[in-house]
């Protein structure tokens, strides 16, 4: 069985005063979390530390929003995975749509850091997802599964049981337009039939597909009752203690 994975992508939000603020809150309401559920943070690379040490004697897991797929070198402001595992990460956030749209971040890149994170021991949460003008086109299903075998290209089964998929219909996103619980599950169905062309279905039962479309305490309880949502990718939520604590409950509740 699949376990639900709560990831909080906290963004460009909450330096290092603000991340203690915010973990301490969500520790006090979170004291224990059900062992049916993960629960991840991701915060910027500043914070990481301090959500480290906060974070040290609870289950709550920290991961970190890039990484970079060289080693070390003349990359000014960039994170190695090395760096990232000796900070106390244990996930890292690839190809999230915010990187593709402004920082140029390609499939050949995404499958470049998805490589190295997978060498430093960190399980690559890998972002996929359309734009409305695709989904318009009806060019979405064949998009994300390019994108998934790009990923994905030269890992084997035994690394891929490590890998996280999260899909983020960004057409739902400040669009005005509306993702139904429905509409996730068709997508995350299909790309679990993706997984299982490259690998197997044995293998593709197990990879967590998360949902990064704007969850929140509202709309949980639907999306993590689909059979092939396993959990969340969540941004604006997770900057709240009592939302993110919220959606970690209606998890537990369902698991």
């Amino acid at each position: 069985m699949r376990r639900f994975l709560i990831a909080g992508n906290w963004k460009m939000n909450c330096g290092p005063y603000d991340a203690a603020e915010l973990l301490e809150g969500l520790t006090e309401r979170k004291a224990e979390i059900s062992e049916d559920v993960d629960v991840l943070v991701c915060p910027p690379f500043v914070s990481i530390g301090m959500a480290v040490k906060y974070l040290y004697d609870t289950d709550i897991q920290v991961g970190a929003q890039n990484l970079h797929f060289e080693e070390n070198g003349a990359f000014t402001g960039e994170i190695s995975g090395s760096m990232l595992t000796e900070s106390g990460c244990n996930y890292v956030i690839i190809g999230h749509s915010e990187r593709r749209q402004y920082f140029g971040e390609t499939d050949e890149t995404v499958n470049k850091r998805v490589h190295k994170a997978i060498e430093h021991k960190l399980a690559p949460i890998v972002c996929v997802g359309e734009s409305l003008e695709q989904r318009q086109k009806e060019e979405h299903f064949e998009l994300v599964k390019n994108q998934v075998k790009k990923a994905l290209e030269g890992v084997s089964e035994a690394e891929v049981r490590d890998v996280v998929i999260a899909y983020e219909p960004i057409w739902a996103i400040g669009t005005g337009e509306t993702a139904t619980p429905e509409q996730a599950q068709v997508m995350h169905e299909y790309i679990r039939t993706v997984l299982s062309d490259l690998y197997s279905e044995e293998v593709a039962d197990q990879i967590n597909i998360l949902y990064g479309g704007s969850m929140k305490p509202a709309n949980a309880k639907e999306l993590l009752s689909q059979p092939d949502v396993d959990g969340g990718l969540i941004g604006g939520a997770s900057l709240d203690a009592d939302s993110f604590s919220e959606i970690i409950t209606i998890a537990e509740e369902l698991a």
